[in-house]
């Protein structure tokens, strides 16, 4: 593919999110900004969040996974179902009961403020680093297809991809955001299915004969019940899976503003259920594309590229296909890069103006310069990031998520656990602390797991530990509810 062909794509795609932006964002408030007005028709929320739930790391790196573990994804994607309905029946309640903004306002209730401000500094944290790492992978992508060949340096690459998310999200908001999401989502699975079609069309095989070559191979195995010290154990995947989905989605501000932007809890566990039971056959079709590509590759007697999360760009746009294949990529990895980022930018923003910098209350117009301030600086500490993160980077990007996220996730999830289901106070000011010792030693206890269980090796399920660990460091430390 010409790189003229994928900047015309990409500002094409470009400018009708703008379209979409100028009309939802014209007249939005802070309210807005924040909640949509809480005024979301569920449905559409729900579409748009299979997009947000996916993102660009799924569209790159979940295809490329099948050729190191083939359909045993599918075990976390399980998993997730778990997670979400715990996230409807359990915390949706909750944060539409308080009519929350910030759902790390519940923390300041429960515990106090050096809890509130804990849970919000380390969503913060993990989110940063999670929104950096996607937008990384599309930013590289977009590097290797069109801007090295111009000599433009990485850094302007990465500055031009946030600028423009910066750009139609800086107005609207979440109330944008609804819209834009639906788009997005649309245009990345189609382009999935549309590759999935040309793919097997080019080497003259029906999608009959497709699925029974993927099903008769070694690379549809979705169960591993064999050797629990493996990674990838059904048991650890599926457990990792529902508690991966409660604290990136339902102890984090991104994923849950969005729910709460929905007219009532009704509506909104509507909207839970619909999208949490859409991710599973989407994600199916995502592993079978993994699968489509290893076939192409062995037709082709091309290598598959050590560095995987490589392999779906490289078959799309290094002229092994129709151009039309590529564009449909390109198509695909912008949507599914924005419809995740624009989000990210968003509840960052929330998150630091309402939890950090106490403005919820503010008069309107000194709110609304104070966000867009804080707005801008968050992309700038985006961009930050993903230089930093491609300096250090050396393995497939979902899994660096998920790692990450074991770590700082996992004192969000303690912290809930225990305002949830214990009736006990914490010492409000050691709590930061705590939430620092947590990662500390769930860290040290993966580095020496070998050595100390018999060969055994901490996967996902490292989150699991580590919000044990501070559940307990918090039990530990916790004194009884004095009564009013």
């Amino acid at each position: 593919m010409s790189a003229t062909l994928i900047i015309s794509i990409i500002l094409a795609y470009f400018l009708l999110l703008l379209v979409i932006s100028w009309f939802t964002g014209r007249k939005a408030g802070n309210e807005a900004f924040f909640l949509g007005e809480r005024k979301s028709p569920w449905y559409v929320v729900a579409f748009g969040m299979i997009g947000a739930s996916l993102s660009g790391v799924t569209f790159i790196s979940v295809p490329g996974w099948v050729a190191d573990s083939q359909f045993s994804y599918m075990q976390m994607v399980l998993g997730y179902l778990l997670g979400y309905a715990v996230i409807a029946n359990v915390l949706m309640p909750l944060y539409y009961r308080l009519q929350l903004t910030s759902i790390y306002s519940y923390l300041e209730e429960r515990f106090g403020r050096f809890s509130y401000k804990t849970g919000a500094s380390f969503f913060l944290l993990s989110r940063i680093i999670g929104a950096s790492f996607r937008l990384f992978l599309v930013a590289s992508v977009l590097q290797l297809a069109v801007f090295e060949a111009w000599n433009i340096p990485f850094y302007v690459t990465v500055s031009v991809t946030i600028g423009l998310i910066w750009l139609y999200t800086f107005r609207g908001g979440i109330k944008t955001i609804i819209w834009t999401d639906t788009l997005q989502t649309f245009s990345m699975l189609t382009a999935v299915v549309v590759s999935i079609i040309l793919i097997t069309r080019s080497m003259d095989l029906s999608m009959g004969e497709m699925i029974g070559r993927v099903v008769a191979g070694d690379d549809a195995k979705i169960w591993v019940f064999d050797g629990w010290h493996k990674e990838n154990h059904f048991f650890k995947h599926f457990l990792s899976g529902a508690f991966i989905t409660i604290v990136m989605t339902g102890l984090d501000q991104d994923m849950m503003q969005k729910n709460l932007s929905c007219r009532n809890i009704k509506e909104a566990k509507k909207n839970m259920y619909l999208m949490s039971i859409s991710l599973v056959p989407v994600n199916l079709v995502f592993l079978f594309l993994g699968a489509v590509l290893i076939q192409f590759a062995h037709f082709n007697g091309m290598a598959i590229p050590e560095t995987t999360d490589n392999f779906f760009p490289l078959v799309a746009t290094g002229g092994y296909l129709p151009q039309v294949v590529g564009i449909f990529f390109i198509v695909g990895l912008v949507a599914a890069a924005y419809s995740s980022a624009d989000s990210a930018l968003t509840a960052l923003t929330t998150s630091f103006t309402v939890d950090i910098l106490d403005a919820a209350k503010w008069e309107e117009r000194k709110l609304t310069r104070t966000r867009r301030w804080v707005h801008l600086a968050v992309s700038v500490v985006l961009g930050l990031v993903i230089m930093l993160f491609r300096a250090i980077n050396d393995e497939s990007v979902i899994s660096a998520i998920f790692r990450v996220a074991g770590y700082t996730y996992g004192p969000l999830l303690g912290l809930y656990a225990f305002g949830l289901f214990t009736r006990l106070q914490v010492r409000d000011r050691i709590v930061p602390l705590l939430a620092m010792l947590s990662p500390v030693l769930s860290f040290l206890l993966s580095h020496f797991s070998e050595q100390l269980f018999n060969g055994y090796q901490f996967g996902f399920e490292l989150l699991i530990v580590n919000g044990t660990i501070m559940f307990g460091a918090l039990l530990l430390t916790s004194k009884r509810a004095t009564s009013s």
